[in-house]
C-alpha cells in the first residue's frame, strides 16, 4: 500500500458531502422503486448500500477495510443475483447498476491509496462484476464501464497530471537555484577582480606611507617628529596587515577562510589593545568597564582585528554623541568564536556639535558587513531608558581538533 496522503479540511468536507449524497441517493431509490423479495426482508438491499456510502468517511483512515468492504458488497450483489434473486437487489431495479452505487467513488479512491498493481486488479475485478461479462448485454455492460473503468481512468489522468504538474515545478526550481548558484559565481568571481584591484592600489600608497614615516623617524633630529613618524608608520603597518586579511577573505571561499592553529591570535597583544582603547576613552573623561572572559588565543589574527575595530568605533561614538557617560565593554572568548558587547549610558554633558557631526555616518555599517563577511552578525542600536549598544559575534575559524589547552580562565578589570 502506498502511503496515504495527508487529509486536509477540503478532503473532510468532500469526503462527507458526497458520502451523504450518496445516502440520499439510495434512500430515494429506495422509497422510488420496488424493495427486495428475498429471505433478508426488504430492507437489506438499502441496509447494504448504507453502510458502503458511510464507509466512505473512514476511506483515508482504514482504506483497505473499506475497499475490501466494498469488494465484498458487489461479491454478495453478484451471489443475490445467481443464487437467490431479489436478496440484495430489486428483480426490477430503477437503475442499471449491478454494483454498489459508491463503486465510482471507491474505484478513485483506491487508486489513490493502494499500489497500483493491487488497484488495477481490484477494479478489473469490479469491472467484470459489473458488466457480467460471461452474460454481457448492451444496457448493463455500458453502465458497469462506466461505473468502474471510467472513474479509473479519470484518476489515473489527474493523478499522472499532478505528478506532470509537481515535475514541471520541480523543474523550474531547480533551474532558479542554479541561476542564483551562476549569479552568486559571478559576483565571487567580480569580488575577488575587485579585491586584487583594492590590494594593488591601496598597498602601494600605504606602503609608500610606511616607508616616508620609517624615513623621516631615520633623518629627523627632532623627538617628537620621530614619535610621530613612528606612529604613522605603526599605523601604516597595522592598516597593511588589516588590508591583508580582509583581502583574503574576499578573495577565498568561505570554507577556506578559517585559519591554521599556527596562526592564533596574540592573546596579550589582544589584552593590551582592548586596555588602551579603555584607557584612552578614560583620558577624556569617560567611564570604562572592561570585562573579559576566556582564551583570546583561540581566535585568528583576522577575528582579533576585527573585534578590536568593533571595540574602538564604539568608544569612538561614545565620545561623539555621549560624552561623559558609562561605558561597559563585555567580551567572551569561546572555542566557537568571540561575543562582544559595548553598552553605554545617557550622556553625562552636553555633545560638541563640531565632534558630533564629523564622520561619514558609515562606521556602523561597514562593521555590520565586515562581521558579515567573516561569518558573523552585528547589531547597533539605542537601550531603553538612554544609551546605546553595540554587539557582534564572529566565529574563531581555528579548528577546535587542533588546540589542546586548559580551560581558559577568567580576567575582569
Amino acid at each position: 500500500m502506498r502511503p496515504v496522503p495527508p487529509l486536509t479540511k477540503a478532503d473532510v468536507v468532500s469526503l462527507t458531502v458526497t458520502s451523504f449524497l450518496f445516502v440520499g441517493l439510495d434512500l430515494t431509490l429506495y422509497l422510488a422503486g420496488p424493495k427486495t423479495t428475498g429471505w433478508a426482508g426488504p430492507h437489506a438491499g438499502l441496509v447494504l448500500q448504507l453502510v458502503l456510502d458511510l464507509s466512505l468517511l473512514v476511506v483515508w483512515r482504514f482504506p483497505r477495510t473499506v475497499v475490501g468492504l466494498g469488494v465484498a458488497g458487489a461479491l454478495a450483489m453478484l451471489a443475490g443475483d445467481l443464487f437467490a434473486p431479489g436478496l440484495l437487489s430489486p428483480t426490477e431495479p430503477l437503475t442499471l447498476a449491478t454494483v454498489p452505487t459508491i463503486t465510482p467513488i471507491l474505484v478513485g479512491a483506491m487508486i489513490r491509496v493502494l499500489d497500483r498493481r493491487v488497484a488495477l486488479t481490484l477494479v478489473a475485478v469490479l469491472a467484470l462484476i459489473a458488466t457480467r461479462a460471461w452474460a454481457p448485454r448492451w444496457d448493463t455492460a455500458p453502465f458497469g464501464l462506466v461505473s468502474t473503468v471510467l472513474p479509473a481512468l479519470f484518476v489515473l489522468y489527474t493523478e499522472a497530471r499532478k505528478q506532470l504538474l509537481q515535475s514541471l515545478r520541480d523543474r523550474a526550481e531547480r533551474a532558479e537555484r542554479e541561476q542564483h548558484l551562476l549569479a552568486e559565481q559571478a559576483r565571487a568571481q567580480e569580488r575577488r577582480r575587485l579585491a586584487s584591484e583594492m590590494h594593488d592600489v591601496v598597498t602601494h600608497q600605504l606602503s609608500l606611507m610606511v616607508l616616508h614615516a620609517g624615513a623621516l623617524g631615520v633623518s629627523s633630529a627632532d623627538d617628537s617628529v620621530r614619535s610621530a613618524a613612528e606612529d604613522i608608520r605603526a599605523a601604516g603597518t597595522r592598516a597593511l596587515d588589516e588590508l591583508r586579511d580582509l583581502v583574503g577573505v574576499l578573495r577565498t571561499p568561505q570554507s577556506e577562510v578559517d585559519r591554521p592553529a599556527a596562526e592564533l591570535a596574540d592573546a596579550a597583544a589582544d589584552v593590551a589593545a582592548l586596555e588602551a582603547l579603555a584607557a584612552e576613552s578614560e583620558s577624556v573623561g569617560i567611564a570604562v568597564r572592561l570585562d573579559l572572559d576566556g582564551d583570546p588565543a583561540q581566535l585568528s589574527p583576522t577575528i582579533s582585528r576585527t573585534a578590536h575595530r568593533i571595540v574602538q568605533e564604539a568608544l569612538t561614538n561614545v565620545r561623539k554623541h555621549a560624552p561623559g557617560s558609562t561605558v561597559e565593554i563585555r567580551i567572551r572568548y569561546r572555542a566557537d568564536g568571540i561575543r562582544i558587547d559595548v553598552a553605554n549610558g545617557p550622556a553625562g554633558e552636553a555633545p560638541d556639535p563640531v565632534l558630533a557631526g564629523s564622520g561619514s555616518g558609515t562606521g556602523l555599517a561597514g562593521l555590520r558587513q565586515r562581521a558579515e563577511l567573516l561569518g558573523g552578525s552585528f547589531r547597533a542600536g539605542p537601550v531603553p531608558g538612554g544609551g546605546f549598544e553595540v554587539g557582534a559575534i564572529l566565529p574563531a575559524y581555528v579548528p577546535t581538533a587542533e588546540r589542546s589547552r586548559d580551560d581558559p580562565g577568567s580576567r575582569r578589570r
